[in-house]
């Protein structure tokens, strides 16, 4: 039972390694793309920002949507859906026909999300499914911090094709992997649940929702600039921003484990000591982020607790919206993605208006709004 339960985070995980690859792959290919699509940066620039948009718009909808269907077979065809995408990616040339396929993907991302998380829960003992969530939040650390690098790698080494091919495989092998280890999971009611719907009336619910938003502006309004952080006050070369960011994935990857067994053992003091450990990061960081050796040191805590807010913030959600999971889920997915986009929107104005050094300042803001959030959800 133990090998079949490891077996099917391992396969949830490399899925959500290629979800999260497809997503943000792009974001290291804009000058091949434009040459390829021949069209402005601009114009290539919306193919980031439109799935992140439809991610957070349509996300719990979509899910309230599909809640009706067998969650095993929801998973393949989304899968299907990323495979198809990342082929077009690779092949054409038809920007129009390149943005529909931003859109598709970005549709069903909160579902896959919402659908994995559950049943990665539900594959274990009670007691061990923050664990379990660790496990698949693992391929979501993965896939923000190597999946761009990687594909940035394949495309300056063989072809910007053959990086879309690399999304391609991933998620045909995680296809198969659900094909096979997946069971079937036929939905329990047809239709449009309106007990989900009801979990909006829930004040706590939305409170929780704003200390998601908060916590994730935090994280991104300073990790969006983090490699021009490392150039330009770190001074830092090109080969050294990179093992730099393989080293904060890494840590990433162990943070989501260390917080796992912390939200086990006492889920309300991690979630109110995590903003606080991130306004003493960023302070630090503040301070001694112009001597390399005190900025590999403190990469080890930023990687490890900007992964952590993931399932920190995840967790916290949940608490008010146990009766509906996976419709939670999908909120969580959107409002993070809303967070991403308002941290780093906002880590960009720092960043114009008083040089990059500053993005820490918005990230400390945000931070303390979050704990304050916290705060008052307990009050």
């Amino acid at each position: 039972m133990q090998n079949k339960s490891s077996i099917l985070l391992l396969t949830l995980s490399i899925a959500v390694f290629g979800v999260i690859t497809t997503e943000i792959a792009v974001i290291g290919l804009l000058p091949q793309l434009e040459a390829q699509l021949h069209v402005t940066p601009t114009q290539v620039g919306f193919l980031v920002s439109i799935y992140a948009i439809v991610v957070a718009v349509t996300g719990p909808f979509v899910t309230l949507i599909l809640s009706g269907y067998n969650k095993k077979y929801v998973l393949l065809t989304i899968l299907f859906i990323f495979v198809i995408s990342n082929l077009i990616y690779a092949t054409t040339d038809i920007f129009n026909l390149m943005l529909l396929f931003r859109i598709l993907p970005g549709l069903v991302h909160a579902v896959f999300f919402a659908i994995a998380l559950v049943i990665a829960a539900n594959a274990v003992p009670k007691e061990k499914s923050a664990g379990a969530i660790a496990k698949v939040f693992a391929g979501v650390t993965v896939g923000m911090v190597l999946g761009m690098p990687i594909s940035s790698f394949i495309a300056e080494y063989l072809s910007l094709s053959a990086a879309f091919y690399f999304g391609a495989i991933t998620c045909a092998l995680a296809f198969v992997g659900i094909l096979l280890f997946v069971p079937s999971l036929p939905a329990t009611k047809h239709g449009i649940n309106i007990e989900q719907i009801n979990v909006l009336r829930k004040r706590n619910l939305w409170l929780a929702i704003s200390t998601v938003i908060l916590t994730f502006s935090a994280m991104f309004s300073s990790f969006s600039y983090i490699a021009d952080y490392l150039a330009k006050i770190t001074q830092l070369n090109n080969d050294s921003i990179g093992i730099i960011l393989i080293l904060f994935g890494i840590c990433g990857f162990i943070g989501n484990f260390v917080f796992s067994s912390f939200l086990q053992k006492n889920a309300m003091i991690t979630t109110y000591t995590y903003p606080i450990l991130l306004v003493i990061l960023y302070i630090q960081i503040w301070y001694l982020g112009s001597l390399p050796i005190a900025m590999c040191v403190l990469t080890v805590f930023w990687g490890g607790l900007h992964s952590a807010g993931l399932m920190v913030s995840q967790t916290w959600l949940m608490r008010e919206a146990n009766e509906a999971p996976e419709f939670a889920n999908s909120l969580y997915i959107s409002f993070s993605n809303l967070g991403i986009t308002i941290g780093s929107v906002v880590g960009g104005w720092f960043l114009s208006q008083l040089g990059v050094h500053a993005i820490f300042l918005s990230s400390i803001l945000f931070s303390l709004m979050a704990f304050f959030s916290i705060y008052i959800k307990n009050n």
